[in-house]
């Protein structure tokens, strides 16, 4: 099987997942710290919930933009899951591990889709932009 050069709207496609697929180790993290720190106090606990929440709602807004499918609804209800008071730790916790598996099965998916994109051809392109 031959290999294909990648274009440079691949490449830059690539890139971009790859920075999502970092925000969402980063809020793995933080998911696993608040599981973790489930005794703690609750100024604590709100701070852990704070920057998750902040994380996704940047993660939202970014991915508006780069038509993603539902990654940035599921981004967008996770902020308002990890923000919610009143609910219990354990419900919460679970919802974004929940959550944040359910991104990464996404841009996963994103991410090949990307690396296996067809590259796109002259002619393609010409027909799309004639001359003027």
């Amino acid at each position: 099987m031959a290999v294909q050069k990648q274009t440079a709207n691949q490449i830059r496609r690539i890139e971009e997942l790859q920075g999502y697929v970092r925000t969402v180790d980063h809020v793995r993290k933080l998911v696993a710290e608040l599981e973790a720190n489930r005794a703690a106090r609750p100024k604590i606990i709100d701070g852990i919930c704070g920057n998750i929440a902040r994380e996704l709602s940047h993660m939202r807004q970014r991915a508006l933009t780069a038509n993603l499918g539902t990654l940035p609804d599921v981004a967008g209800q996770l902020a308002i899951v990890a923000n919610r008071a009143g609910t219990g730790i354990n419900m919460k916790v679970r919802a974004l591990a929940d959550g944040v598996n359910s991104m990464t099965i996404q841009l996963d998916q994103a991410l090949k889709m990307a690396h296996e994109a067809p590259p796109e051809k002259a002619k393609d392109k010409d027909k799309e932009n004639p001359p003027s």
